[in-house]
């Protein structure tokens, strides 16, 4: 979905800015939230909870998703998904933004320089490691507001309201050590596979 978003965003020259980088990484994390993300993690983390509950209602996964649907109809697994597109959308228009700065400033004036896969992988992570800082807090609500005491929120602000008022302001960065660890190496991961694929891509539209 970035791609699609860039290739129709970048300049004559054919080079992307960060600005433009972040409102296209937005884009596509919206575009995430809503077909993918928010049903599969609303569906995952009342599943967790479930298992991790005295007296278990669901016997496996597929039963689970079974009886969600069957309890709740569709609406059922996108609880939370106010809360899942701004997580999902800042998460992805953080990364891009990032990333493509860092690799403008390699660049520097060459634009069609090549950079190092263990380069890329250095910039993907430092993206991560800003996109873990920039939306924890709004991760945090998103599990808040997909779990099984869902129901104790009437929204996606009052859920943020009660966490800061009961929990305090370090609530919304609960889990952000082990998380950092994890995420700058899956975006570093995922960064350099994304890149080499588009190479690979680029090489077979050339010849076509």
């Amino acid at each position: 979905m970035f791609e699609f978003l860039s290739n129709y965003a970048r300049n004559p020259s054919g080079k992307l800015d960060s600005r433009t980088s972040l409102l296209c990484g937005l884009g596509a994390g919206v575009a995430e939230a809503v077909l993918v993300v928010c049903p599969m993690e609303t569906i995952k983390v009342k599943f967790i909870h479930d298992q991790c509950s005295s007296v278990p209602k669901y016997r496996g996964f597929f039963h689970g998703v079974r009886e969600i649907v069957r309890e709740q109809g569709l609406r059922g697994t996108y609880q939370g998904v106010t809360a899942t597109i701004l997580k999902q959308g800042s998460n992805q228009a953080i990364r891009f933004f990032v990333m493509t700065s860092l690799r403008n400033w390699y660049r520097g004036d060459n634009p069609h320089r090549e950079i190092n896969p263990f380069v890329t992988a250095a910039f993907g992570a430092t993206a991560g490691a800003a996109s873990v800082f920039g939306n924890t807090p709004l991760d945090v609500i998103k599990t808040r507001m997909q779990g099984l005491e869902a129901h104790k929120y009437r929204s996606t602000l009052d859920c943020a309201i009660q966490i800061f008022k009961h929990e305090g302001p370090l609530a919304f960065y609960k889990g952000t050590i082990p998380r950092l660890g994890r995420v700058c190496l899956d975006v570093a991961i995922v960064f350099v596979i994304y890149e080499e694929v588009v190479k690979v891509l680029n090489r077979i539209w050339k010849t076509a």
